[in-house]
């Protein structure tokens, strides 16, 4: 069954080249979450023809089974190149080994991400601070976890 909803996500996501697949599992209950998401946002119209395409082409004969397919929401972190470029010019919040970056996302490839932020520190001569303009380049291999940081 597993290669079969590979194969029925594929099919829906070709129809439209501005979706993307971002996760997919079935658990040992035959419970199938795909987790798909936009270039431009995911229309609900695009959740309805993908989740009926996979479940008009399964047999629940074969297997009886539950379908769940959403976007991946605000709050679950970014895992693929391809969400980080859609979100350039947001603020991330970015963990790796022992450091934690929050920024602009300002350049994303397939592989890394640029951060930019403002930070007070000391003048370099004399007494105060000043403000300068941070950027961290991080590859995507050293990211344990990257989220969006809502502006409420």
């Amino acid at each position: 069954m597993k290669e079969k909803v590979e194969q029925l996500i594929q099919e829906a996501l070709e129809e439209n080249p501005s979706l993307f697949l971002v996760d997919w599992e079935i658990n040992t209950e035959n419970h199938i979450e795909v987790l798909v998401d936009g270039d431009e946002g995911l229309p609900i119209d695009e959740v309805v023809r993908i989740s009926r395409h996979i479940e008009h082409n399964l047999d629940r004969d074969e297997a009886d089974f539950s379908l769940t397919v959403s976007s991946p929401g605000a709050t679950r972190p970014l895992e693929i190149p391809r969400q980080f470029k859609k979100n350039i010019g947001r603020k991330l919040k970015v963990k790796t080994d022992g450091k934690e970056f929050k920024g602009e996302l300002i350049e994303a490839d397939e592989e890394s991400i640029t951060l930019q932020w403002k930070q007070r520190e000391k003048k370099p001569l004399g007494k105060g601070k000043h403000t300068v303009t941070k950027v961290e380049k991080i590859a995507y291999e050293a990211v344990n976890k990257a989220t969006v940081e809502l502006e409420i």
